[in-house]
């Protein structure tokens, strides 16, 4: 009897049990909901994954992919009721883009994903011009493309890498200066390195003489005796002084300094000339010019203003007119190299050196016509540096301008002294492509990233003279390769073809 009302009580404990949670299961529990919308996706480049409340991750829970795209009038009800296509795969945008619904160039913007909209746009491209397999060699995954939209290039189909190679230190004004220098040709980084390591006693002292970027319109009148009216007029100070509160007005940084007006028939040529803290400067140099046209026109309502760029800025193409009145930074810079380095260093002489100079970069330059070009090779170093640098590489036109000067030095002229005087090197540290995140390294590099905390435009300032005194290393070193007859074996030696 007792093991009979031992086992019962067992059983009663745990019908109880049951029991209880029965009732709490009935009566208390209730469904829970979740706010997480789980959505699978893949690219057609291979890309798949969830999106969790809109947060992507990439992994192989997705195994399904949407082979067939769906028809076109579901494609556009989606992207017209959510107004953008981030739900629609790669061949469904495609669609979109061939039948007129969304345009090639926005398709970062429509797809919501910067890389992936460049990645559609390959397809397109690729597939219209028949060159799909030569992207395989065009990069364009794992790049900030945002700096890149709106700011540096249209219908981005990747980015183009280039080698970057560090020359120096530079002692500039008693600051050493790695100077970064991207170039596909062979032997420049080497020979401006071997230029720093010569100039490394001594160092580089420069100076920034002038600064102003320029914007030259061109405008016309109905006669010549109203456009010499109208020059006369701007000429005066009384009214340059108007014109500069109207230019002045337009930005907090660009500062109009002077005009330089020419005529020609019935034509007026006007060259502003404004300081641009530490931007480059044409967008303000532009902006401020277009509002002080207007501001003249009220008083010549007959003037005619045909464009806003007349040519004697003179942006990006050979021009006296930069070489004489500068445009841009104006940096001249000096050095010193005793004897015993050109010798042990540049394996050449103070004397050779001072003869290849004239010969070469004086009298051939006259010979030649040149404008600017009383250099050896200036427009190398120029454009190295404004490549890594994310300047305009276009304007190593005029940036390029240099005069190259060496002369014996000392008591018994045994000693060598060198000097570049560069009037036009347009530059700055904002803007444009200096906010890429490769050239702002460079920037960074060289302490000059974005603008002066306290002093605007002395950045542009360093820059500059820190391309002019790398402009001087890399002369003295072609110009020693030239003088003892290594030209040709250093760049057999670092470029085969």
């Amino acid at each position: 009897i007792n093991r009979w009302i031992t086992v019962s009580v067992d059983h009663i404990v745990v019908l109880i049990l049951l029991l209880a949670l029965t009732v709490k299961f009935i009566f208390f529990d209730k469904p829970v909901q979740t706010d997480v919308s789980i959505t699978c996706y893949e690219t057609d480049n291979g890309d798949k994954g969830v999106k969790m409340n809109g947060i992507v991750e990439r992994n192989n829970i997705c195994k399904q992919k949407r082979n067939v795209p769906r028809p076109l009038d579901e494609c556009l009800a989606i992207y017209k009721s959510e107004g953008v296509a981030e739900n629609l795969n790669d061949e469904e945008v495609k669609i979109l883009v061939k039948n007129g619904n969304i345009l090639a160039y926005q398709l970062e913007k429509v797809v919501n994903n910067p890389e992936r909209g460049v990645g559609i746009r390959r397809q397109i491209i690729g597939t219209i011009g028949g060159f799909s397999e030569a992207f395989d060699s065009l990069p364009y995954k794992d790049y900030d493309y945002s700096k890149v939209l709106g700011a540096c290039c249209e219908n981005v189909v990747g980015y183009m890498p280039v080698p970057v190679g560090i020359a120096g230190p530079l002692l500039l004004d008693g600051q050493l200066v790695h100077v970064p220098m991207a170039t596909t040709e062979g032997c420049l980084v080497a020979s401006t390195n071997r230029g720093c390591r010569a100039l490394k006693k001594f160092g580089v002292t420069s100076r920034v003489v002038a600064d102003g970027m320029t914007r030259g319109p061109v405008v016309r009148f109905n006669s010549i005796t109203r456009a010499s009216e109208a020059m006369a007029w701007m000429q005066l100070n009384e009214n340059f002084v108007k014109i500069k509160e109207s230019f002045d007005s337009t930005s907090r940084f660009a500062r109009l300094i002077k005009l330089h007006v020419r005529i020609a028939g019935r034509h007026l040529f006007i060259r502003f000339v404004s300081t641009t803290g530490d931007a480059m400067g044409m967008n303000m140099a532009s902006k401020g010019t277009e509002v002080a046209l207007k501001f003249v026109q009220t008083y010549f309502s007959d003037m005619e203003i045909l464009s806003l760029s007349g040519n004697f800025c003179a942006d990006k193409k050979p021009a006296a007119v930069n070489w004489i009145e500068g445009r841009g930074k104006s940096v001249v810079c000096e050095a010193i190299v005793p004897a015993e380095i050109v010798k042990s260093i540049l394996k050449t002489s103070v004397q050779a050196l001072v003869d290849v100079n004239i010969s070469k970069n004086l009298i051939g330059s006259a010979v030649a016509g040149s404008i600017g070009g009383f250099n050896a090779h200036a427009a190398n170093i120029v454009t190295a540096i404004y490549i890594a640098t994310g300047q305009d590489p276009a304007q190593n036109v005029g940036s390029s301008n240099c005069m190259t000067l060496m002369e014996p030095w000392g008591e018994d002229g045994e000693d060598l002294c060198v000097s570049c005087t560069m009037p036009s090197i347009e530059i700055g540290t904002i803007g444009g492509g200096t906010q890429l995140p490769a050239q702002a390294a460079c920037l960074d590099m060289l302490g000059v990233r974005g603008p002066h905390e306290s002093c605007p435009g002395e950045n542009a300032n360093t820059l500059a003279r820190i391309v002019c005194g790398s402009v001087l290393a890399g002369e003295l070193s072609l110009m020693a390769a030239l003088a003892s007859g290594h030209l040709v074996r250093s760049h057999l030696r670092h470029n085969r073809y």
